[in-house]
């Protein structure tokens, strides 16, 4: 003969003070499971999805990022005309010759960080096709203008729309946001690549060169094609691959989160065993009563561990809802969360609770609901009737 599943989580309603003690140690696990994997998440999708499936990244060999690299022009007029690179309306190939910086920027608050300015010419949009302008237009060549993207507005000082930005030795009058769906262009600045070559005294103009292949296996040519010539000592890679290389980065921080999530999930299963334990002590006059009724072990064992995720559940929701509000609170007030890139510069990123957060946040919760009530569940079946009642 079995409990009904009413009959656990009417207990759960009947001792709203130990249920909600309980939840609620189980809530703080979540809030801060959920937080973590969402910066973790975050940081990645920041870093994956920037980059186009047929774009090439060309850089001097050996070098891991654009901040260490240097392209001449002759490498650049080489590479410009080969077979193989798409071509917009006018018949002009797509290659957008870049130079990177990382000056420092004063933030709103006084601080400094070093941020990403990338040199770019007329050909940059149309090559990073996923960079959009969100508001105000595109920067003139020549003209000491300036785009940001959009984590980096308002996070620094002239950093607006309008407003004057001061880095290296001059100042560059905003006249654009860029977007980019979340990725890490949204953490760049873009200037005109001459003056920013000019004002930054580099002897070679760009660092990087970004090329769209017209389809895959032109792609695969060309990296080979460029890896193999050796004139200007550069090689070319998959946009996406150098993209998914600087999310390794989060690799560590992944593992400590998961450390942490472990530890207190292990912290937050001692807690309800405890409650659950007190539970069973306060009940043994009615665990007594039902096993005297003809309702074996195995009826109260599943009885408790009903009400043990029951609680869980109830705490994972709470959880859920106050790591969500706690996001958009972050957002809110930091507009941002700042990260060090391995081109030494900062990204800024938003963070996301994603349906993966969560889902992972209600397995570690209801993982302490199995493990926190299995102990309680099993003492409460183990009772016998009349040491049962006795007890009582």
């Amino acid at each position: 003969m079995t409990l009904p599943l009413s009959f656990s989580l009417k207990n759960v309603l009947a001792r709203p003070a130990r249920s909600l003690m309980t939840a609620g140690v189980v809530a703080l696990v979540v809030v801060a499971c959920t937080l973590f994997l969402a910066l973790i998440s975050s940081l990645r999708r920041t870093l994956v999805t920037s980059g186009e499936p047929l774009n090439l990244v060309v850089m001097r060999k050996g070098s891991d990022n654009d901040g260490s690299s240097q392209i001449t022009i002759e490498a650049y007029q080489a590479v410009k005309y080969l077979d193989g690179i798409a071509r917009d309306a006018t018949d002009q190939p797509l290659v957008s010759p870049e130079l990177v910086v990382q000056p420092f920027f004063r933030t709103a608050d006084g601080g400094r960080e070093n941020v990403l300015v990338r040199g770019v010419e007329a050909m940059a949009l149309a090559v990073h096709s996923e960079v959009r302008i969100a508001e105000g237009r595109m920067l003139a060549p020549s003209a000491g203008e300036a785009v940001v993207g959009k984590g980096v507005m308002g996070r620094y000082q002239g950093a607006q729309l309008g407003s004057e930005l001061e880095f290296g030795r001059g100042r560059w009058k905003v006249v654009g946001v860029l977007e980019s769906g979340g990725s890490s262009f949204e953490s760049e600045v873009w200037v005109d690549a001459r003056q920013l070559a000019n004002d930054a005294k580099r002897p070679f103009p760009y660092s990087g060169i970004r090329l769209r292949a017209t389809n895959a296996v032109a792609m695969r040519a060309l990296e080979q094609r460029i890896d193999d010539d050796p004139r200007y000592a550069i090689e070319a890679q998959p946009e996406a691959d150098y993209y998914a290389k600087q999310a390794e980065s989060a690799n560590a921080l992944y593992v400590l989160v998961v450390g942490i999530a472990v530890l207190a999930g292990i912290g937050a299963g001692f807690g309800a065993a405890n409650t659950m334990y007190a539970a069973v002590q306060a009940r043994t006059g009615e665990i007594g009563t039902l096993r005297a009724l003809g309702f074996s072990r195995g009826a109260i064992l599943w009885s408790f561990q009903v009400e043990a995720i029951t609680l869980s559940c109830l705490g994972f929701l709470l959880g859920a809802a106050l790591a969500l509000l706690l996001a958009q609170l972050i957002g809110w007030l930091l507009g941002g969360i700042a990260f060090g890139a391995s081109t030494f510069t900062t990204n800024v990123i938003t963070l996301r609770i994603a349906p993966g957060d969560l889902g992972a946040a209600l397995l570690l919760a209801v993982a302490i609901g199995l493990a926190g009530g299995l102990g309680p569940a099993w003492r409460a079946a183990r009772l016998r009737p009349i040491e049962a009642l006795r007890k009582a």
